[in-house]
């Protein structure tokens, strides 16, 4: 992975304050990544739907008689569009970074296979020169 300029501003890195400098990633970052953007998904989806419920069930049952009880309702809805903000960038991080795997896999062949054929193009014209 390349990236063609870096950010400007914040941290410092491996480039410094080189505008040409250029960040590599190793196919085993992007899979850690990726694995841990799925583990963080399925562990949101479960604990924080959870959260959500026992919220809910809260602001339910307090709702007659204490005013806290609206509020825990808001809470929970509001919860409930965040998590599901969150679930959705997860699920896209985990996604791309698979499909990123592959596609790059695939180049990584095609490259390869492109390659020894134009090495034998060159060598049979080679040859036909001669």
């Amino acid at each position: 992975m390349r990236l063609n300029q870096l950010g400007g501003g914040g941290g410092g890195g491996a480039g410094g304050s080189n505008p040409d400098a250029v960040l590599t990633v190793e196919q085993s970052d992007l899979a850690a990544i990726g694995n841990a953007a799925f583990k963080l998904h399925q562990r949101l989806a479960t604990d924080g739907t959870h959260a959500k419920a026992s919220t809910e069930g809260a602001g339910t049952a307090m709702k007659q008689d204490f005013a806290l009880g609206p509020a825990l309702s808001t809470v929970a809805e509001k919860w409930g569009k965040q998590l599901g903000t969150l679930l959705d960038a997860c699920g896209h991080i985990s996604n791309h970074l698979e499909y990123s795997k592959k596609t790059h896999a695939e180049d990584e062949y095609v490259i390869a296979t492109r390659f020894k054929f134009e090495q034998l193009d060159q060598g049979f014209e080679e040859r036909a020169q001669h």
